[in-house]
């Protein structure tokens, strides 16, 4: 169902018509409006059917998506785009690769924030103590021992559910904006 409705917008979209194009945009916006009015935990985003978290954590992740792009963290802002497509895969989420993906972005921009291309987070962690606020660096290495274990060492049967995969996915958009904008600050470029 949701190909179909990708593909009513693509052929709206890709019309040499203007009314067409329009008529994209148009059915867009009744096709979010029927998805929320019916509970429906998806979107459309530019043609494209998306998850639809709540409103805080949508804004968290944009937020941290476009700080990061905006710092020039190419890859950070990939695999944090890639942690969101994974909690948007259809018909089932990928919800170890959304907590992989999203730490994978925590820890590319630790490193930048460190200088410091090879050590794990948890190893910046340990040796810049002054890079995340005590005792939150102890909650943040926490959530990265949990994302560990559920997002690249999986067992059989051990399977997280969305709403821990959201909070890791969370925790690491926030933390990653934090770094990234605490060194922007220290080089003056805010």
């Amino acid at each position: 169902m949701y190909d179909i409705i990708e593909a009513v917008y693509d052929s709206l979209a890709q019309s040499t018509s203007e009314a067409l194009q329009d008529a994209a945009t148009d059915f867009e916006q009744e096709m979010n409006d029927f998805f929320r009015e019916d509970g429906i935990g998806w979107k459309m985003v530019d043609g494209k059917i998306v998850s639809r978290g709540d409103e805080e954590f949508e804004t968290l992740t944009i937020v941290a998506a476009e700080v990061l792009a905006e710092a020039g963290y190419q890859t950070a802002t990939q695999e944090l785009h890639q942690a969101i497509a994974d909690l948007s895969r259809r018909p089932d989420p990928d919800l170890t690769g959304a907590i992989q993906h999203s730490m994978a972005a925590m820890e590319c921009v630790a490193r930048k924030f460190c200088g410091q291309p090879q050590p794990t987070f948890g190893k910046l962690v340990e040796r810049y103590p002054k890079m995340l606020p005590r005792p939150l660096d102890e909650g943040v290495e926490k959530a990265w021992g949990y994302a560990s274990e559920m997002g690249r060492h999986i067992r059989e049967g051990r399977v997280p559910d969305r709403e821990e995969a959201e909070l890791i996915v969370g925790i690491a958009a926030t933390i990653s904006t934090y770094l990234t904008k605490k060194k922007a600050r220290a080089e003056g470029r805010t």
